[in-house]
């Protein structure tokens, strides 16, 4: 499909792992991603969600 790409090359423009970019899309965080079968197809010119670790670390003193 034009104007979409893989988790695999959405993983290596943002520079995390394909399994990340397959949890934000699973959480709806990247607009427009649709799933086809076992396979998502994120849109070509969304940019990389801010925060994209569900839990950040909390240290107190």
């Amino acid at each position: 499909m034009n104007g979409y790409i893989t988790t695999l090359k959405a993983a290596q423009k943002w520079n995390i792992s394909a399994r990340q970019v397959q949890i934000l899309c699973k959480n709806n965080r990247i607009e427009g991603a649709v799933q086809i079968n076992r396979i998502w197809l994120i849109p070509a010119n969304v940019s990389k969600p801010t925060n994209t670790y569900k839990y950040q670390s909390q240290h107190s003193l």
